[in-house]
């Protein structure tokens, strides 16, 4: 290939079928999807450049002698990343990537197309008998998406279709679409990473869960980062679901360039309107996809029927039925699916009764946002918070949540950030502060001061409001200390 425009168009026009000789291939990054895309790319027969500053671990390693073997030339290690090499025709960046890369920065310069796996596995689908591409069910917003992904896989399962979760969750989509059996549908959780660097994807359905402030330590506004989210509607074929609660997920529909005749369809714990999924008394109904909605509504289950009756929890299965409906699912396997799901560890997930206290375990809840969700599903609280902010800030979610909370036990690195707005919205609120650096003693320190401060009929809650990487690996190693802590102390 050698001039730059001709050189786009013959690579806009390769796919999984296509000899992808001739094609420089960068990979910025050799994590999970990284390697996924460079290995793919090297069976498809591109000349791949796998770059990253991290050597990584044994796995790595054995991961970059595998690919290395197979002809891709792998380089990681600090540096490896400062300069991009000559004569590239495309780059493939992993997530979390900024656009101020050094390597990204060289490409946009130079004109080179940058895409993420979830474009480069949207350019690598295949096709069934019928010509046809299997659909993608697309959710992103800033909480729960993972629960959402789940759920609508388990109601796809029930229906008997051979479906995968993926994305952001569970296998690397470029996997999945090169697998040699076809799936006949996706359910695809995407981050707000991985939207910056898709263009040409389109779902089949699609739904921003919901938007609040998170990475803005990445992006340089609210704007940016929403705009982002709501890259998921573009070209969506059927359906934009939306939360009626979040006007903002509203107007990134009205916003959206979609095919001619896709349909805004609207989530709500509140009664529905036509041509949205909702709930009346205490049952999950849909006025959107039955002929008869204009009068009536459809049973889909009880809120009883679900593992948990947290409001944000039935708002995930909302979103999760409204994207299985808009795919043509029944009504029987939406009820069947979202009865039989159970969400992963470290979200909402009850630890311990004792003495007339439940501890739960949110450590999932990594920014305000999700916190507050989980706050408002119990009152009283003695609430553990703490950690990485990400530049968050915590005044609107102390502002609604303060008439619930009996204490607040504090941990992390920017546990100041909390206590800032607790001195401003809930100054009658009882502190304690943990200055322990080490993550598992300040969590064990957390539970037994929370222990102290809890009365019969309260909630010790984990809900950090904060990642996690500043004492603890991820969310779920912290959720696993949390649990260890409170199983020693009941039973102690």
């Amino acid at each position: 290939m050698t001039d730059p425009d001709d050189k786009r168009k013959k690579l806009d026009e390769l796919g999984r079928n296509d000899s992808w000789e001739g094609v420089k291939a960068v990979v910025a990054g050799f994590g999970v999807s990284g390697f996924a895309a460079a290995d793919n790319l090297t069976h498809l027969g591109a000349a791949v450049i796998a770059l990253d500053e991290s050597p990584g671990d044994e796995e790595r390693q054995e991961k970059a002698k595998l690919l290395g073997i197979l002809g891709a030339d792998v380089r990681l290690g600090e540096g490896s990343t400062h300069v991009l090499p000559d004569d590239v025709d495309v780059v493939v960046t992993s997530p979390g990537w900024r656009p101020t890369a050094p390597l990204l920065a060289q490409a946009r310069e130079r004109g080179i197309p940058i895409w993420g796996e979830v474009e480069l596995a949207w350019r690598l689908r295949s096709t069934g008998p019928d010509g046809n591409a299997a659909p993608w069910l697309a959710v992103t917003g800033t909480n729960g998406k993972t629960t959402t992904v789940q759920m609508l896989d388990n109601i796809l399962r029930t229906a008997g279709l051979r479906s995968v979760a993926v994305g952001n969750v569970g296998l690397p989509i470029v996997e999945a679409v090169m697998d040699p059996e076809p799936y006949d549908v996706f359910a695809v959780e995407l981050s707000s990473f991985q939207l910056h660097y898709t263009s040409s994807m389109a779902a089949e359905a699609a739904v921003v869960l919901n938007i609040a402030e998170d990475h803005l330590d990445w992006y340089p506004s609210m704007k940016e980062y929403a705009a982002d989210k709501g890259r998921v509607y573009e070209g969506v074929e059927l359906a934009c679901v939306y939360n009626v609660a979040d006007e903002a997920t509203m107007h990134l529909v009205e916003e959206a360039d979609v095919v001619e005749g896709a349909r805004a369809i609207g989530f709500t714990l509140g009664t529905p309107a036509v041509g949205q999924v909702g709930i009346v008394e205490d049952i999950l109904v849909d006025r959107a996809f039955i002929e008869e909605r204009q009068t009536s509504a459809a049973e889909l289950c009880q809120i009883s029927d679900l593992a948990s009756a947290a409001p944000h929890y039935v708002q995930n299965a909302l979103a999760a039925a409204a994207l299985a409906r808009a795919h043509g699912v029944s009504q029987a396997a939406v009820r069947d699916g979202l009865m039989s799901f159970r969400p992963d560890g470290h979200r909402i997930e009850v630890v311990a009764e004792a003495g007339g206290i439940t501890w739960v375990d949110d450590s999932k809840a990594t920014n305000p946002h999700a916190a507050q969700a989980s706050l408002q599903a119990y009152d009283p609280v003695v609430w553990i918070a703490g950690g990485l902010a990400k530049g968050a800030r915590f005044e609107d979610l102390v502002a609604s949540v303060h008439d619930r909370l009996r204490a607040v036990v504090l941990i992390g690195q920017d546990r100041d950030v909390i206590a800032a707005a607790l001195a401003a919205h809930a100054p009658q609120v009882e502190i304690a502060d943990i200055a322990t650096a080490d993550g598992e003693a300040a969590i064990a320190e957390a539970v037994q001061i929370a222990a102290a401060l809890a009365k019969p009929g309260d909630t010790v809650l984990l809900a950090p409001g904060c990642a996690s990487q500043d004492q603890f690996r991820d969310y779920k190693v912290r959720g696993d200390a949390f649990a260890d802590a409170v199983r020693r102390n009941v039973s102690s």
